[in-house]
């Protein structure tokens, strides 16, 4: 994988309960990027990307003059020459649905039966967490049900494995799948699984806030749309996903606890969107939903 990353600063928030608007907008206008993490007991974990030379005492300061309480936080530095190859998530192998999912570390794909992908495992991960497993079961059942899957949606793609998943499973239909994600890095990690899996000829990848890229846009409405983030950024795109997706699709909402289902499916539901099914893997949820109007 070609490394393309600027050095940078990471700097992780202590986790709160919830993560006051406030404060939010502060830090997403401040850095770079930011990501909003949820630890397995509920608490949102902020975290930030800077610029190398990052001073924590403007930050405080900034902070200061906007009436801002941070919460006590942590600085990384993280060096570009070793940032990718360094943070390599070595997991197992492991079998979900109709899937297969194995690291770049591994010297040969599993014996299986299921369809195999070979994933880069790194900054832009999602794929041994507990939503991902989920949405994998939801890819799942989609096809089970026969639903249609010509034109699919991914937002928040990460490292492109539900893409690649969709794309695994349906190829021989020669379905377009656009794969979104607001993090320039998350589209240089995903166009490289696709590469690795034999797949770029399916995807389209690009950097999107949402759905405001034209590609995005241009190729509306959609069969599935797929969105695993986080409760917040879930219902407030709650509008755009309905907007985008055909009357009869299917979406795949995940990145959200126990506590927050209802939250989310409401924020849907209003738009003409109905639960088909719940999944659950310890204290993370996804939904198979379908627009009925």
């Amino acid at each position: 994988m070609h490394n393309n990353l600027a050095s940078c600063t990471l700097v992780k928030f202590t986790p709160q309960p919830t993560t006051p608007p406030e404060l939010a907008d502060f830090l997403d206008e401040y850095f770079t990027v930011t990501a909003c993490n949820y630890t397995d007991d509920g608490k949102e974990e902020y975290v930030g990307y800077a610029d190398i030379n990052f001073n924590p005492a403007d930050l405080i300061k900034a902070a200061e003059l906007q009436g801002i309480t941070l919460p006590a936080f942590k600085t990384e530095k993280l060096e570009n020459k070793n940032w990718l190859t360094a943070n390599v998530i070595k997991f197992a192998p492991f079998e979900i649905a109709d899937f297969c999912i194995y690291g770049v570390h591994e010297e040969q794909a599993p014996q299986t039966k299921k369809l195999p992908l070979k994933i880069y495992a790194a900054t832009a991960f999602g794929s041994s967490h507990q939503t991902t497993r989920c949405c994998l079961e939801a890819i799942s059942d989609i096809n089970k049900l026969g639903k249609e899957h010509q034109k699919i949606l991914d937002i928040g793609t990460g490292s492109g494995i539900l893409s690649l998943a969709c794309t695994k499973l349906w190829k021989n239909d020669n379905p377009h799948i656009i794969a979104g994600d607001i993090d320039n890095e998350a589209v240089n990690v995903a166009a490289q699984n696709a590469f690795d899996n034999h797949l770029e000829q399916y995807l389209d990848i690009t950097q999107s806030d949402g759905y405001q890229a034209e590609i995005i846009k241009n190729n509306a409405p959609y069969d599935i749309i797929m969105a695993n983030i986080l409760a917040r950024p879930l219902i407030e795109m709650a509008p755009d996903l309905a907007k985008h997706l055909k009357s009869g699709g299917c979406c795949i909402l995940s990145g959200f606890i126990d506590e927050q289902t209802e939250w989310v499916l409401s924020a849907h539901e209003k738009f003409g969107l109905k639960l088909l099914k719940i999944y659950q893997l310890d204290n993370w949820r996804a939904a198979l939903m379908e627009k009925v109007l």
